[in-house]
């Protein structure tokens, strides 16, 4: 598989531009860690990647790929009651697919399990932190407000050999679950609420996915996250702005370990896109209450959602770069990714003719039984795409929408006694319509030039051009539109719970689709532009012969065009 990520000592012509490139390039060129450029990608694997993390991922790589450095894996596995190879494999598979490649660098935050460990009992031992026996409610009163200080603990100066001691028992699993925590012994009073004697340590008595039982304390992430790169020499720890509050921690907690190399942590604004909601817990409660058919349902915007719907890692590359990297907080529209992915896939996808929701045609003076060939364009993006044939007989489908009994004004379709041309194919009018006993129409009677499609009036101009199947060879298919899961740009506005929001149309199963014939043997992935409908991919959920599309986009904002109405 080809790698965005680079080897040492390539640096790419021209890298985007971007305060955190600035910083780097600053860095490299003072010389400063030694000219190295180490990042890594750091994800909790308590549920699956959205794309949020994924301009985190295309930055940390990025940076690292610019610069001729490298950048780690790393999973934050600190949580084991929240953890799950399940996440740990999604995590693998979704930054593979966006293209990039960590090679042999992946690593786990439980991999240095005991070094955090000794870090730990030195902290204890040069009277940096202490056991606080205090309850977690208790501990969280004593903290302290915005505008008040905290309190210390009454355990705080505990002494030195009662803490240690205290802490190897921990350990050995002697005491039950909120029992006891290890805190830093830093400032109660600091305007910084995360200075004030944070937590490093809990007790949690829960199978890990990697070191089984073997560990009942676990770290926190403040202070597993700062050592885990150091150990692994990264020199640029990027991460979203929520933890610039954090850094005067990040920062205590390497000068007290005093760990093998100086990590420097720069914030950035984190993606908020509007119809979307980003919290993993708000996301696993969609997946739990069953409001969605799992992490990787086409509605939700994790990048396994993503992919299934139809996006691909280039136009989600191509996302990232457009909105660049900033220092402050804003909220993307979602148009703009919809738009990079028709715009990748406008010049790769194969065209393909579908008709979604079938209403019969039947061509009263096309002969019976007869079938012929007529060529389509495969891509007018691309000339070397080529053409396909397509066969046309007498009985065809074409789009229930396409017809109107009573034309609307500008209606340029099919209606009775008006013509259309079928594309690639003849000009027809419609001569009759016949409706079953409920008053719906099921048929259509038609009439065709012969001569509109290679003869004397093949150059004719009709104002309306259909797509259609068909009936004999086309080939049945369930294709589901897929719309967005939120109504309101922010579903979460004034504390309102964004489940609330649901969009009952985010998904319409059509079971009764026709494809045309070239679509009977699609594989899962596959892309097409289904003409007039939008861009299309085939679901893991299509077999032979029963091919399964989702729309991954239609072929024009749609929204936009509602909300100018409105």
């Amino acid at each position: 598989m080809s790698s965005i990520d680079s080897d040492p000592g390539v640096t790419p012509a021209a890298p985007p531009s971007d305060f955190i490139r600035e910083i780097v390039r600053g860095d490299q060129e003072a010389g400063r860690h030694g000219g190295r450029v180490h990042t890594r990608f750091p994800p909790e694997p308590n549920g699956y990647l959205h794309i949020g993390h994924a301009k985190s991922i295309c930055l940390n790589f990025g940076v690292a790929a610019d610069f001729g450095g490298w950048c780690n894996l790393r999973l934050d596995d600190t949580n084991p009651t929240k953890e799950d190879v399940e996440y740990v494999e999604a995590i693998m598979a979704d930054v593979r697919w966006l293209g990039f490649d960590w090679h042999e660098r992946m690593y786990f935050a439980s991999d240095y399990f005991e070094r955090l460990y000794e870090y730990a009992e030195l902290l204890v031992r040069e009277g940096k932190a202490y056991v606080d026996s205090l309850s977690a409610d208790e501990i969280r009163a004593h903290r302290g407000t915005l505008t008040e200080p905290g309190r210390p603990s009454p355990y705080r100066d505990r002494p030195v050999e009662e803490s240690l001691d205290l802490f190897r028992r921990m350990r050995a699993g002697e005491f039950p679950d909120g029992t006891h925590v290890l805190r830093a012994k830093i400032d109660m009073a600091s305007p910084n609420i995360n200075m004030r004697d944070p937590t490093l340590y809990r007790i949690r008595h829960a199978h890990h996915h990697r070191t089984g039982t073997a560990w009942c304390i676990y770290p926190t992430y403040d202070y597993a996250h700062p050592i885990s790169d150091a150990l692994e020499g990264i020199t640029h720890s990027i991460c979203t702005l929520e933890f610039e509050d954090h850094r005067p921690l990040y920062d205590w907690v390497i000068a007290s370990t005093r760990p093998p190399a100086t990590p420097q942590q720069i914030e950035f604004a984190r993606l908020n896109l509007n119809y979307t909601v980003m919290s993993k817990r708000k996301l696993l409660a969609l997946v739990e209450q069953r409001l969605v058919h799992g992490w990787d349902d086409p509605r939700m915007p994790t990048i396994a959602g993503l992919r299934r719907r139809g996006f691909t890692p280039e136009s989600i590359r191509d996302f990232c770069l457009r909105i660049g990297v900033a220092k402050k907080e804003n909220v993307v529209d979602i148009a703009l990714l919809e738009h990079t992915l028709r715009e990748d896939l406008n010049r790769r996808a194969p065209r393909a003719m579908a008709v979604l929701r079938p209403l019969k045609v039947v061509i009263e003076n096309y002969p019976e039984g007869r079938v012929e060939t007529v060529m389509a364009v495969n891509n007018p993006e691309d000339p070397g795409a080529g053409t396909r044939e397509v066969p046309f007989s007498r009985e065809l489908y074409i789009e229930q929408d396409d017809f109107m009994e009573e034309p609307a004004k500008k209606f340029f379709r099919l209606s009775p006694g008006a013509e259309v041309r079928l594309r690639y194919a003849y000009v027809i009018t419609c001569t009759g319509v016949v409706k079953n006993e409920a008053g719906t129409i099921t048929e259509l009677q038609c009439t065709y030039d012969p001569e509109s499609l290679s003869g004397e009036t093949a150059a004719r101009r009709v104002k309306g051009t259909l797509h259609w199947v068909s009936a004999a060879h086309a080939v049945a298919a369930e294709v589901r539109l897929y719309d967005r899961l939120f109504l309101s740009e922010d579903p979460e506005a004034g504390g309102r719970d964004p489940l609330s929001d649901l969009n009952p149309a985010s998904l319409v199963r059509l079971p009764e689709s026709r494809l045309e014939p070239s679509l009977a043997g699609v594989a899962a992935g596959t892309h097409y532009q289904f003409e007039r409908q939008g861009y299309f991919c085939a679901d893991p959920d299509t077999r032979a012969g029963a091919p399964v599309f989702n729309r991954a986009v239609t072929l024009k904002d749609a929204w936009a065009r509602l909300s100018k109405r409105g």
